[in-house]
């Protein structure tokens, strides 16, 4: 199984009963499943819905979904007159008309303007009429998606199985120079003492002394063998069928653990060369595995 990009989107429509349902969805890279879902208020209840779908197939990634609906299954506007408070507009109006001394003529128009008199409330949608179109067209969007997904994935895996393999040479290569740093800081040890004028058999003991320390501090024999076995993990998560992003998170986080200690350790410059390139190439695997689901 390939890797899964978390990059990608979907459409999908369904006409139904009357109703005309479209569904977009637009997936970015996220560290968990952030979900953003945009529609109709009246059609709040079908939230939950909506999520648990997706839910059941994306495990990473900031999903946006856009949904509209044309058409209607609302029932009828409903329209309510209090009429308590058209009663007491009627009681001041009329003693007021009394008091000032001016004719009483509101008209019923004129009662049901005054504020409050005429309520309307929106009409109720049958969320239920709603949901089968609208899962069908979730449905479709959901494949388109997590098809682009998968196809992005592939071109992710391609490209990261050559950069591993990049990285594997350049541990090679640190691994080939490694038996030479020992042998070489002595022979820069020997060179100095010899243009300070000193004099120093080969085997004098603060000599042998110094070497076994630094051969001691330089060995980089166990990060060599945690990067062989990191660089078999990644090719295995890469092949695996289980989600892959979080794994690849981790690992290239342990890469730059062993890799920065191998540079601590050897003093050498052929092998900071070898560093330098390979810290390198894991900040392009490091950006590439942010889109992995």
């Amino acid at each position: 199984m390939s890797l899964q990009s978390m990059t990608g989107c979907g459409q999908g429509q369904a006409v139904q009963g009357g109703l005309k349902v479209e569904v977009e969805l637009h997936s970015v890279n996220r560290k968990q499943l952030d979900l953003q879902i945009h529609m109709p208020k009246r059609l709040a209840a079908l939230e939950s819905r909506i999520k648990t779908n997706l839910h059941n197939v994306l495990l990473r990634g900031r999903i946006s979904a856009e949904i509209s609906v044309d058409g209607s299954s609302s029932s009828a506007p409903i329209v309510h007159v209090d009429e308590k408070l058209a009663g007491s507009y009627v009681q001041i109006l009329k003693r007021l008309s009394k008091e000032l001394k001016i004719c009483d003529d509101v008209s019923s128009k004129d009662l049901l303007a005054l504020p409050g008199v005429l309520k309307y409330a929106d009409p109720t949608e049958d969320v239920e009429k709603v949901w089968p179109p609208l899962d069908k067209a979730l449905q479709t969007a959901l494949r388109m998606l997590t098809r682009m997904r998968s196809q992005e994935g592939k071109e992710l895996q391609k490209d990261l199985a050559k950069r591993i393999n990049l990285l594997e040479t350049y541990r090679n290569e640190i691994k080939k120079r490694a038996p030479q740093v020992v042998q070489h800081y002595r022979n820069e040890l020997l060179l100095r003492l010899k243009k300070t004028g000193l004099s120093i058999s080969l085997d004098d003991e603060r000599l042998l002394r110094e070497l076994a320390y630094f051969a001691d501090r330089s060995d980089i024999a166990e990060e060599l063998t945690r990067l062989k076995s990191h660089i078999k993990q990644f090719r295995q998560i890469m092949r695996s069928t289980e989600a892959a992003g979080r794994s690849l998170d981790f690992l290239i986080q342990e890469f730059l653990r062993e890799i920065n200690t191998i540079a601590s350790k050897a003093s050498d410059a052929h092998i900071t060369k070898y560093v330098v390139a390979f810290k390198s190439e894991l900040e392009r695997i490091r950006e590439q595995a942010q889109n992995i689901e």
